[in-house]
């Protein structure tokens, strides 16, 4: 199945040379391109892409705010494409701010083109890109730098088991499916199994959330 794509960015000439890269993908095709959050909205409803390439900083809407609408649960029967941001360094303190909004992760601007298209991949097949380990570093900042936003633990993690919370935390440290099953001495398929077993009980829309829960209510603390 080809992933359709849209691309957006006020820079004109990064929207062509991401897009050339895509399209040379057998399995990619980008259907669309914006230059500001608002026009993405437009785009998105007209196109239906399964991954939105979402720019942070852009003039008329930022890409924090076009992610929150695209991806706002309370509207009924809307598309909903999975999110991918696109971030520098600077602009670190927009990410986990995203992550909550319901992006599926982020990816540096600078990163080489074959991280571009396998992100691509990976959020389109229903995954969070929390990785590489730079990521996983700047969610323990923003854990660290937003105490207040900390819940009790105890009021959604009760639902899990021992191993889901367990597994939970693991993937809050960012390991891989692959990495949890060899750390537990489980078959990955299990592995699977927990995950989605997690997302249901705790109502969230995929890995990325579940970092952003699991830092915010206290089960997994920065440095830890």
């Amino acid at each position: 199945m080809t992933i359709r794509v849209i691309i957006v960015d006020d820079q004109a000439m990064v929207r062509a040379g991401f897009a050339a890269l895509l399209n040379a993908q057998s399995d990619i095709d980008v259907v669309g391109d914006a230059a500001d959050g608002a026009q993405a909205l437009e785009v998105s409803g007209r196109t239906h892409p399964d991954v939105v390439l979402m720019d942070v900083r852009m003039p008329v809407m930022d890409g924090l705010e076009a992610a929150r609408r695209l991806l706002d649960p309370a509207v009924p029967g809307a598309h909903r494409p999975k999110v991918l941001m696109l971030t520098t360094f600077d602009v670190d303190d927009y990410v986990y701010d995203a992550l909550r909004a319901g992006a599926s992760g982020f990816l540096l601007k600078d990163a080489p083109p074959d991280d571009l298209i396998a992100a691509v991949r990976v959020v389109a097949a229903g995954e969070a890109l929390l990785a590489p380990s730079v990521t996983r570093r700047l969610i323990e900042d923003f854990a660290r730098t937003r105490p207040a936003r900390r819940r009790d633990p105890g009021l959604r993690l009760n639902g899990l088991t021992p191993r889901e919370t367990e597994v939970l935390e693991l993937i809050a440290r960012g390991l891989s499916n692959q990495e949890i099953a060899a750390r537990l001495v489980l078959a990955e398929q299990t592995v699977k199994t927990h995950i989605g077993r997690i997302l249901a009980k705790l109502d969230l829309r995929d890995r990325a959330q579940a970092v952003v829960l699991a830092y915010e209510s206290g089960l997994v603390t920065p440095g830890q």
